[in-house]
């Protein structure tokens, strides 16, 4: 995975997890604060899948 592609799944992750993390309690590292991080990464992963299946990059 190239450099750029994973500075777009990062901004699309904390975009995602921005509503949850803004409901917790504390920012302290927590099993819910690694939760919602590691939903909001796989979510991203598969917006990207679904993006590139639609529309492939010409090689």
């Amino acid at each position: 995975m190239d450099e750029a592609r994973k500075r777009v799944i990062g901004i699309m992750a904390a975009i995602l997890a921005a509503r949850k993390l803004c409901q917790l309690e504390s920012t302290r590292p927590s099993p819910a604060l690694h939760s919602i991080i590691a939903d909001a990464v796989i979510f991203a992963e598969r917006i990207m899948q679904r993006i590139d299946a639609e529309w492939p990059s010409p090689r």
